[in-house]
């Protein structure tokens, strides 16, 4: 029974520790350069996103353990803009895309997974 109980520490610590990494490119006439790259990661510790250019980062936190199809959630730039980014991922749950609004009324566009890095 101690052996068990052993056991299955080490693999609740192993598991804390995996993570998942995915490219993520944003498109929008609203930012100078018009593209920002970044990354996402789940884990299960959370989640989380940032993509930047030469001059602007935004970056946000989202339930990993969410498995809604679509998820939204709040994001902060680096300038004090924030906004609202909505995801939607595809069917395989590797990859997708959505659409972000800032508060002074920038949008933008952006896909994640494997098709990021064809942008």
């Amino acid at each position: 029974m101690r052996l068990a109980a052993i056991a299955l520490i080490c693999s609740s610590l192993v598991c804390a520790a995996c993570s998942h990494t995915f490219p993520v490119a944003v498109v929008s006439g609203g930012i100078p350069g018009g593209i920002m790259r970044g990354t996402g990661t789940a884990a299960a510790s959370g989640g989380t996103f940032g993509f930047s250019n030469e001059t602007l980062h935004c970056a946000g936190n989202y339930d990993a353990w969410d498995m809604s199809p679509t998820i939204t959630v709040p994001m902060l730039c680096n300038d004090g803009r924030k906004g609202l980014i909505t995801a939607t991922r595809n069917t395989s749950g590797t990859g997708g895309g959505g659409r972000f609004t800032l508060t002074d009324g920038t949008t933008g566009d952006f896909i994640f997974g494997p098709a990021a890095l064809q942008l």
